[in-house]
């Protein structure tokens, strides 16, 4: 009782984090090396076609956020989508939602992003820095400063989003309006004709499109350290993904103009090649400066909002009892700490090989993650419907429903080759089962409870 006590008292007396760092927080998750790479290679491909997909993709980003957005103002905890499916649908969707679809995610991808990093500190100092040192010792500064609390977190984040951000917007507005000289194109040049549009190919770009705009619901797992979460939570989740559109737009068209659709697609860097044909040899500089950045944001983003998630979960039996340990910075260290040691396993003992693969199966957990949280809107609306709705969808059940058919149509063509297509659901289906097993036996054993069994409606009343 004095834990939770103490624990309220900060959260009462602590600073809370404004809108304009809620929205650094969604955009340096979203925005990653990863989603460059997407970004460009997708302009390779289609041209307008995938412009008109990233329209589409953005609606359902949007979508998606409008339901996250009502769940986490009918309750608001940090446990976020275990939270509201315990709620809906039972303790077992719930455990396996954030454990399937962010806990594995964030390992695996910021151990990508910590490979990329490598591999350009590589090309900028090449033999100069001993192997894996750099980017563990990025993220151990990282650890630390999300350790020290909420504070400190959100300078880091706001000056490394400010960084990535300016160097993403200087790169796509030089190259958009032809501010540096273009070098002659050698080879095909990216297509602008609109027949990708009008016959409807580009809706088999939207699965590509969609990896430009998954993550903003990260805000919510912080949404008891943030001012006026009403209007905050809402805001800062639409203005951030509509941002970011603009702002690959500028990236993606930039490079159609200076890089051919064979360097866009066949580059394993895409964007190191773009700043180099911008601004010769000081644009690996620059490429690196974005790289550092995008890398900082997404670590930094994962080890503030996860272990908040894996926090509120053991709150309610859900995980290991000593995750609600929290110090006093009101950070919940164990599960950060648990964080970064999970993602040093991966990096120190794999290739980034054999680590993609994983991300992309594990890829899937995550869009399965928001089909969970449109089903919940849909069952607490006919459970609860006289519950306190701060935010309530607009049109709803329309973005729920088709929020649902595209993650499914994206799941289904998460593969990035045909060859992979495999390879990649049997990895999914293994760890799908894995945890499955292990979060059926902690329901049944440890908290003695039905699967789909969702907390009573007397109790929910009782706990708000």
């Amino acid at each position: 009782m004095t834990e939770i006590i103490n624990n309220n008292r900060h959260l009462t007396t602590a600073k809370k984090i404004g809108l304009l760092t809620m929205i650094s927080i969604c955009i340096g998750l979203v925005v990653a090396q990863g989603a460059m790479i997407s970004a460009l290679q997708g302009i390779g491909i289609g041209g307008s076609a995938f412009i008109a997909a990233m329209v589409a993709a953005l609606v359902i980003a949007h979508f998606n956020i409008m339901s996250f957005v009502e769940l986490s103002l009918m309750f608001p905890a940090e446990g976020t989508l275990a939270t509201y499916t315990q709620k809906a649908i039972g303790h077992f969707p719930a455990i396996v939602s954030v454990y399937a679809g962010y806990a594995l995610v964030g390992i695996l991808g910021v151990t990508v992003e910590l490979f990329l990093v490598e591999a350009m500190l590589n090309a900028l100092l090449p033999g100069i820095l001993p192997a894996k040192v750099v980017p563990i010792l990025i993220l151990l500064f990282l650890c630390v400063t999300n350790i020290r609390g909420i504070d400190i977190f959100a300078k880091v984040q706001n000056l490394i989003v400010v960084i990535m951000v300016s160097a993403i917007l200087l790169i796509g507005l030089v190259a958009s309006f032809q501010l540096t000289a273009p070098a002659e194109i050698v080879g095909t040049t990216v297509d602008f004709g609109m027949a990708g549009v009008t016959n409807g190919s580009f809706i088999g770009l939207i699965a590509l499109a969609m990896w430009l705009f998954v993550g903003a619901e990260f805000i919510c797992p912080m949404i008891n350290e943030v001012k006026d979460p009403n209007s905050n939570i809402p805001k800062s989740m639409h203005i951030s993904v509509t941002v970011i559109f603009f702002m690959y737009l500028a990236f993606v068209y930039g490079a159609s103009q200076f890089l051919s659709v064979e360097t866009l697609l066949e580059s394993n860097v895409p964007y190191v090649d773009y700043a180099i044909s911008l601004f010769g040899t000081s644009g690996l500089l620059i490429a690196t400066i974005m790289a550092l950045a995008a890398t900082f944001s997404s670590a930094n983003t994962i080890l503030a909002a996860i272990p908040r998630m894996l926090h509120g979960m053991s709150e309610q039996k859900q995980t290991l009892p000593v995750f609600k340990t929290l110090n006093r910075f009101g950070a919940p260290w164990v599960a950060i700490v648990v964080m970064t040691v999970l993602i040093c396993i991966p990096f120190l003992g794999l290739s980034i090989d054999s680590v993609i693969p994983m991300v992309i199966a594990a890829t899937i957990s995550y869009l399965l993650a928001y089909i969970i949280a449109h089903i919940d809107v849909i069952v607490l609306r006919r459970r609860l419907p006289n519950h306190s709705r701060p935010y309530r969808t607009p049109l709803y059940p329309v973005p729920q429903i088709l929020g649902i058919l595209a993650m499914v149509y994206v799941m289904i063509n998460s593969s990035p080759t045909p060859e992979m297509t495999a390879m990649i659901f049997q990895i999914f289906g293994g760890m799908l089962l894995v945890i499955s097993v292990v979060a059926a036996l902690w329901v049944k054993i440890y908290m003695k409870k039905g699967l789909f069994e969702p907390d009573a409606i007397e109790s929910i009343d009782k706990n708000l």
